[in-house]
């Protein structure tokens, strides 16, 4: 029980961060860090050391996102596309023209996240929102760095695509 307390402790402040970025929700993400936890708790047993428990417990946290998706019947559009749209949008606050543009991408991007297969989706969230490296994203889904690293960019690909089809850019 002791080390799991340190477990938590040392990846609580993590694990609500990577949560915090797929929400943008202060209290579902704290709920979210807890079930994460919680279900890392009753499955400790099954950690076979394979990874750094960091990365074991942001896959739990990834599925606990998911299953929260699910069980509210919401759409990859729960997440915010905030700082994705910024790349594509200049930061004008208060112009008009700028927010119509922001939520135009913010909708292409959605499309194209909800329209890729789940691995790719996958690894796109873990990459952009976990901020794991390709490494660590390999060990989570159990596939190859390099796997990751292709999946990544293909999917990065499809999106840029969309982009600019979708904006004649």
């Amino acid at each position: 029980m002791k080390e799991f307390e340190e477990i938590y402790v040392d990846n609580s402040s993590r694990i609500f961060s990577f949560l915090f970025k797929l929400c943008k929700d202060h209290s579902l993400a704290e709920e979210l860090t807890q079930e994460t936890f919680l279900q890392a708790f009753k499955s400790f047993y099954k950690f076979k050391g394979n990874c750094e428990i960091s990365t074991w417990l942001t896959a739990i946290a990834k599925h606990t996102f998911y299953h929260h998706l699910r069980k509210h019947k919401l759409g990859i559009d729960a997440i915010s596309l905030e700082h994705a749209t910024e790349v594509y949008c200049t930061s004008t606050l208060g112009d008009p023209e700028n927010e119509l543009k922001k939520k135009m991408v913010s909708e292409a991007i959605k499309k194209v996240i909800n329209s890729i297969p789940d691995k790719y989706r996958d690894v796109v969230i873990l990459r952009t929102y976990g901020e794991m490296p390709f490494a660590q994203i390999a060990k989570v889904l159990e596939i190859t760095e390099s796997s990751a690293k292709v999946i990544y960019f293909r999917a990065k690909k499809m999106l840029m695509e969309e982009i600019k089809s979708e904006f004649e850019l």
